[in-house]
């Protein structure tokens, strides 16, 4: 038995793995990566056999964030060439979620630039996740920024079933990314959603020059945080961002990534999430062995990969799509 197997066994019976055990993950040589995988593998049938859930995001919001994050086009330092504009109406939202069903997703992700949510925009949200809810029962996440305790129980009030408010790398590393709000603002979000009964969605970006120590840390820090679901982004340098021109990773290494979460979050719903096609390139089917998650269709700024390309790796893969078609019907 290989030590990544003994070691994915030691996870299943519910003893966590050791930093130093996480960062050999990192550091394994590449013709040992099928074996990492298949240790990652393990744990992940265990918890979720060969279900992988689907999830697509309406961005409902783009541009005109006065924060100064690196990685992003929307940010107020980024000259990235992207369309901006205010709030959708609610029957554009609604368009997405119908899009959605369509597409068997089981999360609809309604995502918002911006510091955090204006009283008109939870508003607008509110009344578009009661329609949604009613008419698809789709299993909604908002993702609007730093909330505040009203805003949220809101959220919960009309029926969203998730938050997503990103980590996004170490506590360390954080300040060489943004300094228009600090580490703590995001745990507090998190620790907000999570008193307020909404489930907790928290992910990273890997790729933004932290090292691989760092990368350990945020797998912990997940951890110690209790995300229901974490996105793992992997960084599309975009033009006209501070991070312009970065290009660190690698697909064997995304996928040993995509292992360390699983090994260290053993019972949490992985997602691969942005920038997947443009890391993973030819391996991105491998990293479901990992993760038990992906997005469909484009990210907030970038293009995704075709939605029948998805159904169909998923196909090859003989994976099974978590439908919601099978509880629920268009009224």
């Amino acid at each position: 038995m290989s030590m990544w197997k003994e070691m994915a066994q030691k996870v299943i019976e519910g003893n966590p793995i050791s930093k130093e055990e996480a960062l050999n993950i990192l550091n394994s040589p590449d013709k040992e990566l099928l074996e990492v995988l298949q240790g990652a593998y393990l744990i992940r049938h265990h918890y979720y056999r060969n279900k992988v859930k689907l999830n697509m995001i309406v961005n409902t919001k783009s541009g005109l964030c006065p924060e100064n994050c690196g990685y992003c086009s929307q940010s107020s330092i980024s000259t990235a060439p992207i369309k901006k504009y205010r709030m959708m109406d609610k029957e554009e939202i609604l368009k997405g979620a119908e899009r959605a069903y369509q597409l068997n997703v089981g999360t609809y992700c309604i995502v918002a630039s911006g510091r955090g949510p204006s009283h008109n925009e939870v508003e607008q949200v509110v009344s578009a996740v009661k329609e949604i809810k009613d008419k698809y029962n789709l299993k909604v996440c908002a993702c609007l920024g730093i909330l505040k305790p009203d805003q949220a129980r809101k959220l919960k009030e009309a029926g969203v079933d998730r938050y997503n408010h990103n980590l996004n790398t170490s506590e360390n590393h954080h300040e060489n990314i943004t300094t228009s709000h600090s580490y703590q603002d995001r745990v507090n979000t998190v620790e907000l959603i999570k008193e307020t009964g909404i489930s907790p969605c928290s992910g990273v970006i890997v790729g933004m020059k932290e090292t691989k120590e760092d990368v350990v840390d945020m797998a912990f820090s997940l951890h110690a945080i209790d995300a229901d679901s974490i996105p793992i982004n992997f960084l599309h340098a975009i033009d006209g961002t501070p991070l312009e021109g970065t290009h660190e990773l690698n697909p064997r290494y995304c996928l040993k990534v995509l292992a360390l979460m699983r090994f260290v979050n053993p019972t949490k719903e992985i997602r691969i999430s942005g920038g997947r096609e443009v890391n993973l390139r030819s391996l991105q089917p491998l990293g479901l062995y990992a993760a038990n998650s992906i997005f469909v269709g484009d990210y907030l700024t970038t293009a995704g990969q075709d939605s029948t390309a998805d159904h169909q790796m998923l196909e090859d893969l003989g994976f099974e799509i978590e439908f919601i078609k099978e509880t629920t019907q268009v009224r």
